[in-house]
């Protein structure tokens, strides 16, 4: 399952991968941005709901940052926000980072390494959302 939704200016996702969905909700953040110095910054919220029969445990993330220039850059490592949360079948996880960039539009897409109890690893799509700011 695949969706796209759309909140000032910004194109969030969603996409489901065996019984995990990850929703991203981005927008732009115009007091943090400067666009006449070439600084755009967007925030994102996150939302990882366990919809499958077992437990899992975010064990890492893999976010590629594309500009406008088509400047790319990946980012890796454990967790989110300093966490690993483990989800019960049924339970969600939330929370908000941001990106700088240097131009007023770029995407992000990823992974999330997610662990079950038997030691099996699988990675959960972050599906492409777009962040668009404003030159004002």
């Amino acid at each position: 399952m695949t969706t796209t939704t759309i909140e000032r200016g910004c194109i969030g996702s969603e996409a489901t991968t065996q019984g995990i969905t990850v929703r991203v909700q981005p927008s732009w953040l115009a007091r943090e941005s400067s666009p006449a110095h070439g600084r755009w910054v967007f925030s994102y919220q996150v939302q990882i709901v366990n919809d499958s029969a077992t437990p899992v445990q975010l064990v890492s993330r893999r976010w590629t940052i594309v500009d406008a220039d088509g400047d790319s850059h990946v980012v890796e490592g454990e967790g989110v926000v300093g966490q690993q949360p483990r989800l019960a079948p049924g339970e969600s996880f939330r929370y908000g980072s941001y990106c700088p960039l240097a131009t007023e539009w770029g995407t992000m897409e990823g992974t999330f390494t997610l662990k079950r109890e038997d030691g099996t690893r699988f990675d959960a799509e972050v599906r492409r959302f777009y962040l668009v700011g404003s030159p004002e």
